[in-house]
């Protein structure tokens, strides 16, 4: 089955306008878009209120990794870049807009559902730094 998404049209522009609407409904304080060297949109970063005040997450579009996975699964014979940047960005769109609707029957809270995304104070997502210690929290820290 080929990847989701592998047929939209609809821009990146769209969907990062509809992510951003979407966390603005559910308390986003701020949004700051992240771009590459090339000028394509590569994440987003917010401050959203938490039970423990603003927090900042930072979401990431790991394009590589669409163009990757539609190389494999030869969906198309020629897939551009431009397509796996929609791609990537419909994909969050989806993944944002279900999360939410789980937010909404507080089953968890915002910040069970963008922890991996927490922004650390060097720039890191929590994520990275887990991973970095092989899924251990780093030393001084309980």
């Amino acid at each position: 089955m080929p990847i989701a998404n592998y047929s939209t049209t609809v821009t990146a522009m769209k969907s990062i306008g509809e992510i951003q609407g979407i966390l603005v409904a559910h308390g986003a304080k701020a949004i700051i878009m992240n771009y590459s060297d090339k000028g394509e949109p590569v994440g987003l970063s917010f401050l959203i209120k938490t039970q423990f005040g603003d927090m900042p997450f930072k979401l990431p579009a790991n394009i590589e990794s669409v163009q990757k996975v539609l190389d494999q699964q030869r969906v198309r014979a020629s897939v551009t870049r431009e397509q796996a940047i929609r791609m990537a960005w419909r994909i969050l769109k989806d993944w944002v807009r279900a999360q939410m609707a789980i937010l909404e029957t507080e089953m968890v809270t915002i910040d069970q559902i963008f922890l991996p995304y927490l922004e650390t104070k060097n720039g890191k997502t929590l994520y990275q730094v887990m991973v970095n210690n092989r899924l251990a929290l780093p030393e001084g820290v309980k």
